[in-house]
């Protein structure tokens, strides 16, 4: 069983930054890759980015490209969403989700491959 709580998100101004952070329980977090998902109203649920367990790859969104950085600290079994450029098209509630599939260079960009969900946090982006 493993748990994530997602916090940072809140109100920002267009231009402006945020940085997620998604904390993990348990300790095999070194051994599986993370993503962040998020979801506007009325809107399905999308993918941002992923990290692969080591940290050693990272795949990103179009949407995110450029603007979004994804990263994480096995020691601190926490990984991170820097967001940067944000505009009211990347409102929504942020997710992070744990791929159990141990030591996998793969990343997958489909919410039904995760395992694990946060509960989520707001982001928010004033024009």
């Amino acid at each position: 069983q493993v748990q994530l709580v997602e916090s940072g998100g809140g109100l920002v101004q267009a231009g402006g930054s945020l940085r997620l952070s998604c904390a993990a329980s348990g300790r095999t977090f070194s051994r599986y890759a993370m993503g962040w998902f998020r979801q506007a109203p009325g809107k399905e649920r999308e993918f941002v980015a992923a990290i692969s367990w080591s940290g050693g790859s990272t795949y990103y969104a179009d949407s995110a490209t450029g603007r979004f950085t994804i990263s994480r600290d096995n020691a601190k079994n926490t990984v991170y969403l820097q967001m940067n450029s944000l505009n009211p098209e990347d409102t929504a509630v942020y997710y992070c989700a744990a791929d159990l599939l141990y030591y996998s260079d793969q990343l997958s960009i489909k919410s039904y491959e995760y395992d694990y969900w946060g509960q989520g946090t707001q982001v928010t982006v004033s024009s």
